[in-house]
């Protein structure tokens, strides 16, 4: 996908290409609200999540927990109102990308893979972010045709599906068969 930005006299951003997603961090334990307050505006947004059993003294309940603290993602040009709506958005931080100034879109595969993991309702762990390893692709099952780094930890396959711009990741579980090189 090839992006076509200008900057008009004012420093505004026109775009006449298609959305892209943007990871924006906000304030810690901030992540539900500030999904449910963008989506209010009309922003689209993804905030990857798992549901873990939590414990207390008296009693459990299952909790949706963010798979990425702090982040979430939304869909959008790289227009400067839109933009702006985000960042004025009660609970944001800040765009992540280039120097802090220069929001820097996730590549719409690691969108949709994340998407996918998440709606499989497998267990999904936070793993440490790895460039490095086979990438591989799952070949069969309600996850055929999400790639990832394949590792071993403690005698189980992992599939790690990393978000580079978050330099974090996530890892399920996985049969080493079930998976081809990429």
């Amino acid at each position: 996908m090839i992006s076509m930005e200008l900057t008009d006299i004012s420093g505004a951003y026109r775009c006449d290409s298609q959305p892209s997603w943007y990871a924006v961090h906000v304030k810690s334990r901030h992540e539900f609200k500030v999904v449910e307050r963008l989506t209010k505006s009309g922003v689209e947004t993804f905030l990857p999540a798992v549901e873990r059993l939590s414990r207390w003294k008296d009693r459990k309940k299952l909790i949706n927990f963010p798979l990425f603290p702090c982040y979430i993602f939304v869909h959008m040009h790289k227009i400067y109102e839109v933009m702006l709506t985000v960042l004025k958005t009660q609970g944001v931080v800040r765009f992540i990308g280039i120097n802090q100034c220069e929001p820097e879109p996730v590549p719409e595969d690691q969108i949709i893979y994340l998407k996918k993991a998440v709606e499989s309702k497998e267990t999904l762990d936070p793993y440490p972010y790895l460039k490095e390893g086979q990438r591989v692709r799952i070949k069969m099952g309600p996850l055929a045709g999400v790639e990832g780094v394949l590792v071993e930890r403690k005698g189980q396959h992992l599939l790690v599906l990393s978000v580079d711009i978050l330099r974090q990741g996530v890892s399920l579980k996985i049969d080493a068969l079930e998976v081809e090189r990429v």
